[in-house]
């Protein structure tokens, strides 16, 4: 029998307090925000783990995966006081920070070589979509810019993790791929839920639900990649 390992009971505690999360949704009750903060901790402390038994964690792609994380738990813990603007406002731009750095890991592997026309044809596709979205919602004013750019960024996201998943095909960049466009479907909620209807697909549960499983399957597939260096 093997050894209990730090990463199994780092993996087993954010299992329990994701499941606690998102109890906390659907009853409504303080518990959700209470257990919040220390999901992406764990999250994070699971994936450094097991990098560390194996391929070690001071390598430049197991930082920038510890900061994508780390940035997570900061946009996690400002948007628990989502209903204040600034505390809105914090929480998407440490968000948008942690992206980049996760940005930075798959595309430094699947950008390298590609063609000028495919470039061309992902900032229309990413434009266009953006500007649909922002329209769809019913995003004015002052937040319209701002908003843009951060929709803007989720798409860089998962063009980063398309292109892997079409140039390698393997199952580490279709599992980056999959957690990317669930981010993406999870911050469209909230774009949704914030400038329309607060209950709408599902309120927070869905939101987290998509969320958790976004991250997740982020920290599988970051983790499946840097290890097969």
């Amino acid at each position: 029998m093997k050894s209990l390992r730090l990463w199994h009971i780092s993996a087993a505690l954010f299992a329990i307090c994701a499941a606690l999360n998102l109890y906390g949704c659907i009853i409504e009750s303080g518990l959700a925000d209470t257990v919040k903060p220390a999901l992406m901790p764990l999250l994070c402390l699971t994936t450094m783990a097991a990098l560390a038994q194996g391929v070690g964690i001071k390598s430049r792609e197991a930082k920038l995966l510890a900061c994508a994380q780390l940035f997570g738990f900061g946009g996690d813990t400002a948007l628990i006081g989502y209903e204040q603007f600034a505390f809105f406002a914090l929480g998407i731009g440490l968000f948008l920070i942690g992206h980049i750095f996760y940005i930075t890991l798959f595309g430094g592997k699947s950008w390298k070589g590609l063609k000028p026309w495919i470039w061309i044809v992902a900032i229309a596709v990413s434009l266009a979509a953006v500007a649909g979205l922002v329209t769809a919602i019913g995003i004015k004013g002052a937040l319209m810019a701002p908003m843009a750019v951060y929709g803007l960024t989720l798409m860089a996201l998962i063009f980063s993790t398309l292109a892997g998943a079409i140039r390698f095909g393997t199952k580490t960049w279709w599992i980056l791929l999959c957690g990317a466009v669930i981010f993406a479907f999870s911050d469209s909620l909230i774009a949704i839920q914030t400038f329309n209807d607060p209950a709408a697909c599902g309120g927070r549960l869905g939101v987290m639900a998509t969320y958790l499983l976004a991250q997740t399957l982020l920290a599988i597939g970051s983790f499946r990649l840097i290890s097969e260096k």
